[in-house]
C-alpha cells in the first residue's frame, strides 16, 4: 500500500473504521492503489455520506419541525 493510501485511511475516521470492520480491502489497497476511490464511495453509502442522504436527513427534520408546529398550533 503506498503511502499516499495510509496518509488518506489515517486522516479519514471513517475510512479508518471501514477499513478495520472489512478488512478484504487491505488485500484490495496493496495490490492496486487506484482502488481507494471505489473504497470512499463504498463507505459513503455505508454511513450515508453521499449528497442525497443528507438532503434526506435535511428533508426529515424539516418535516419533524413542522409537525411539531403544526401540533403546538
Amino acid at each position: 500500500m503506498t503511502l499516499e493510501v495510509q496518509f488518506k485511511i489515517k486522516n479519514d475516521p471513517y475510512l479508518y473504521r471501514y477499513l478495520r470492520e472489512h478488512s478484504y480491502w487491505y488485500k484490495q489497497l496493496n495490490r492496486n492503489p487506484f482502488t481507494i476511490k471505489q473504497l470512499e464511495q463504498e463507505v459513503k453509502k455505508h454511513y450515508k455520506l453521499t449528497t442525497a442522504d443528507k438532503i434526506n436527513h435535511i428533508k426529515n427534520s424539516l418535516d419533524m419541525v413542522c409537525t411539531l408546529m403544526d401540533v403546538l398550533n
